[in-house]
């Protein structure tokens, strides 16, 4: 990892969403290594979720932000995966305006086989999230 420290997401596991291999000021790198807990059958299938959520927090990273929060997202699987795989999540900031951050996410598969795009709108807010909920 670069000199750069991570500032959000500290708790997250990193076995079910990924581990931070790079951080650098426009963008981050994160692996995850696909397990039999995420597979939906017998033949290894992995469960979208799951790259998804190495998607997003790669995304989460990049803004590297505490307060940092998922606005939405738009997504398209483009190849499965299977238990074993090792996955490389690459986020790069494609805009910022204010407080929302747009981060263009790949995920790779084995070789340069890329298995899923997606753009994250990233909002940070003023305050942590749950601090300005209504209870």
């Amino acid at each position: 990892m670069s000199g750069i420290q991570a500032k959000t997401h500290l708790k997250i596991n990193a076995s079910l969403c990924g581990k931070i291999v790079e951080l650098h000021e426009q963008g981050s790198n994160i692996e995850l290594t696909l397990t039999q807990d995420m597979a939906v059958d017998e033949k290894g299938l992995i469960h979208g979720g799951f790259i998804f959520g190495l998607a997003d927090y790669a995304a989460m990273v990049a803004v590297n932000h505490p307060n940092v929060v998922l606005g939405s997202a738009n997504v398209r699987f483009t190849e499965p995966a299977k238990v074993g795989d090792v996955l490389r999540a690459e986020a790069q900031i494609s805009k910022v305006e204010h407080n929302k951050y747009t981060v263009e996410v790949q995920v790779w598969g084995k070789g340069t086989e890329e298995i899923f795009y997606g753009e994250f709108i990233c909002i940070v807010p003023k305050e942590h999230v749950l601090n300005s909920t209504k209870s």
